[in-house]
């Protein structure tokens, strides 16, 4: 009876040896998104598979389950450190760190950051017929009304919604944030002039505000952003505010470390292709490689700043 697990035992372990890692890869390697097929972790995950596969010489595929969020990050978290299994994290990962309870994973500790990949700002955005002009007008409206002023947003403990709470404690405002579970009926509402504003991934609202859909207030971003410098930053009326989303990818814990160097150096390698610059900006994302210890370090500031939020604002944790 005591046969299997010590098989299993064995089995991890020489999966996660030197003479394997040396040899690595040797078979197909997977990403596991975490998000549902063709959003923005998706496209950009089968962008570096693509290149992946030619340069190590194995295919690579992009895996988009039902298992999303919590339960697909700890499937990575719980899987052999063999370097065959990867994640593409995206700023959702710290900001659920942030609101959970508790989490079956630590999310540190039961990870291998490999690098960070791309970034992109939230938006602020309205309807092209509101009476908010800007971003300095919506904070001057909201403080001449407080409570009044709503906002669009995802799921309550998104990054959607952390974002717009973190603009009410940096603007001292109390704007409601409306949770949604689509940008579709967000959009109609604020056509409709049921909500005032929307905070929506630059991924989204960049499209929208191209189209003429939308009027874009503001980006999060230090300064304005390089896909749509017309639109003014927070920061030009809020100074120091900063916000960026991110896609990252993620190894379990215990991958080693010759293995992570190599997939660091071949996402970066890739990530300068012009090409991928290219096709990366068409879904509002630049590319943002770093050190695997550059990741660790930027995702413990992100969860530990929307932390900071949850606790001011009083954001019930689940």
């Amino acid at each position: 009876m005591r046969i299997l697990p010590f098989l299993a035992t064995m089995l991890a372990a020489t999966a996660s040896s030197p003479l394997a890692a040396q040899q690595w890869p040797t078979r197909t390697l997977r990403i596991v998104t975490g998000t549902p097929a063709g959003g923005s972790p998706d496209f950009v995950s089968r962008l570096l598979a693509e290149k992946l596969a030619e340069r190590l010489g194995q295919a690579v595929v992009v895996e988009n389950s039902a298992t999303t969020g919590v339960a697909a990050w700890n499937t990575v978290a719980k899987s052999p450190p063999d370097g065959y299994l990867v994640s593409m994290l995206t700023g959702a990962f710290s900001a659920r760190a942030a609101v959970a309870k508790s989490l079956p994973y630590d999310p540190i500790k039961d990870f291998t950051f490999v690098t960070l990949v791309s970034g992109y700002p939230m938006v602020v955005a309205t309807a092209l017929n509101s009476p908010i002009k800007t971003f300095a007008d919506l904070v001057a409206r909201a403080k001449a009304a407080p409570f009044a002023l709503t906002y669009g947003m995802n799921l309550p403990g998104s990054v959607h919604h952390l974002t717009g709470e973190l603009i009410n404690v940096e603007a001292g405002l109390s704007m409601r944030g409306i949770p949604y579970r689509g940008n579709t009926q967000i959009v109609q509402d604020l056509l409709g002039g049921r909500l005032d504003v929307m905070i929506e991934t630059g991924t989204i609202a960049f499209t929208q505000i191209k189209g003429g859909t939308l009027r874009g207030l503001a980006v999060t971003s230090r300064k304005r952003f390089v896909l749509e410098p017309d639109i003014p930053a927070i920061s030009e009326t809020l100074p120091g505010f900063e916000v960026m989303s991110w896609l990252g990818l993620a190894a379990p814990g215990g991958t080693p470390r010759p293995i992570v160097d190599r997939l660091n150096r071949e996402v970066a390698d890739i990530l300068m292709l012009p090409e991928i610059r290219e096709k990366l900006a068409t879904v509002g994302n630049i590319p943002t490689p770093s050190t695997p210890g550059q990741m660790h370090d930027y995702i413990e500031r992100d969860t530990a700043r929307w932390s900071r939020v949850v606790d001011i604002k009083g954001i019930e944790k689940y």
